[in-house]
């Protein structure tokens, strides 16, 4: 029976037959005629993670950790498995995600598929870079161990390749040694692009993690400050804080979520950052990896209309003239972003041959789901950074066209070769006519 599943931006829906597979089910079976996607948790905010019309393998039920060396710090789970059960495990023992997104609610297997990236880009790379096997599941019954080593191609493929290489089963991957959760972090404001480039430079090498917010709501003078925000795991002994989450109810009204109340949220949150005086302080990982997390269902504070994130990634070596001129077009627009997100991407390249994550600036927007004009400013950033070099991610992607998705990756043909021809996507139909 087909189920309507719904993308994390909620603008997007799709009706599929959806097949719950875990540890216990066997065989899984491919039927002719249909198309197959593997999915997580949903966390993708666009149609990477539909398969409309078709069928959905859900892996949450792929939990299971396999094994933990706990002197070499190598963990092997299944690839439903969240990030948060993961940390829940591994960061009382001392060890730590190598790489790790905004969120610990993805699964594993997502984190592969998206090749996520995190605040320590320009130390660690992608989260691809620290995977060391994996178990992919072929639409012909195969089951193949992948790895730098055995299995190469299909183990590039995977790593960004959107679930379309088969379903990872379970993966290997190599953690990250602390010495307790404590990160001794450091807020810095800054006025503008300009300044925030030449702080960045200057602050992040210092830093494991960087991350900076932006004020994109206000669209006077106050548009385009921010604060860089700046970590480094310390050995204060500070212990994971307790886990209380807020819920959003799932049936807001939309214009609670407004351009004032956006406004002065930016204001006071611009002040609260800016008190420190760049002074460091130790405080728990969670709130400084995964402050959203503390709201469950934000998404469902845009209302039933849904919201766009956008996020792309242009080179390096223009003096931030591309992040500039889209920035100028988003304040040009009259169409606030409720939130702004801008890292740096380090050079440490991905394996993954369809992955994002390159080295530049890369920057995330948020759009209130206001319809046509909302789809046109899409559009005309898309166009932006396609044509300033750059790409597009996927993951937060729901208007990207078939000639920006070959321009963003010049790869593509050599990962079509290794594509399970039964495994597609709203997401791969839409961006390549296939």
């Amino acid at each position: 029976m087909l189920q309507t599943v719904t993308s994390w931006g909620r603008t997007i829906t799709a009706d599929s037959f959806v097949h719950r597979i875990n540890w216990r089910t066997q065989p899984i079976i491919f039927e002719a005629g249909r198309s197959y996607l593997p999915v997580g948790a949903l966390r993708s905010y666009g149609d990477c993670c539909l398969n409309d019309k078709s069928a959905v393998f859900d892996l949450a039920g792929l939990n299971r950790f396999i094994s933990f060396n706990r002197e070499t710090g190598e963990l092997e789970c299944e690839a439903g498995i969240s990030l948060r059960k993961i940390s829940d495990i591994i960061v009382p023992q001392g060890w730590f995600l190598p790489v790790t997104p905004g969120t610990q609610w993805v699964t594993l297997g997502g984190a592969i598929a998206n090749d996520v990236h995190g605040k320590n880009h320009h130390k660690e790379g992608s989260f691809g870079c620290a995977v060391l096997e994996l178990e992919l599941l072929r639409s012909n019954g195969e089951k193949l161990r992948c790895s730098r080593s055995q299995n190469n191609g299909l183990f590039r493929a995977t790593i960004g390749g959107l679930g379309l290489t088969g379903i990872i089963l379970s993966a290997k991957i190599k953690l990250k040694k602390i010495s307790s959760a404590g990160i001794t972090a450091q807020n810095i404001p800054f006025s503008g692009l300009d300044e925030y480039l030449e702080l960045s430079a200057r602050v992040s090498p210092q830093y494991e993690y960087t991350v900076a917010w932006l004020d994109c709501a206000n669209l006077g003078a106050k548009f385009g400050r921010g604060i860089l925000m700046c970590g480094s795991h310390d050995d204060s002994g500070c212990k994971p804080r307790s886990s209380r989450r807020f819920s959003v109810p799932e049936k807001m009204p939309s214009w609670l979520l407004n351009n004032f109340l956006i406004g002065r949220f930016n204001e006071v949150y611009h002040f609260v950052k800016s008190r420190s005086g760049g002074r460091t302080t130790s405080i728990p990982y969670e709130p400084f990896f995964y402050p959203l997390d503390a709201l469950h269902n934000w998404n469902a504070l845009y209302g039933k209309q849904g919201f766009f994130q956008l996020q792309f990634v242009v080179p390096q070596h223009d003096n931030g003239k591309a992040l500039k001129e889209i920035l100028e077009e988003v304040r040009r627009s009259g169409t606030p972003s409720y939130l702004a997100v801008l890292k740096d991407l380090g050079p440490l390249a991905s394996p993954g041959i369809l992955s994002f994550p390159r080295e530049g600036h890369t920057l995330c927007l948020d759009f209130a789901n206001r319809g046509r004009p909302t789809a046109q400013l899409l559009s005309r950033l898309n166009k932006m950074a396609i044509e300033r070099g750059g790409a597009i991610y996927p993951a937060k992607d729901a208007t990207m066209l078939p000639a920006e998705f070959a321009a963003s990756y010049p790869t593509l043909e050599e990962f079509i070769r290794y594509r399970d021809p039964k495994f597609s996507s709203s997401f791969w139909r839409r961006v390549t006519s296939a």
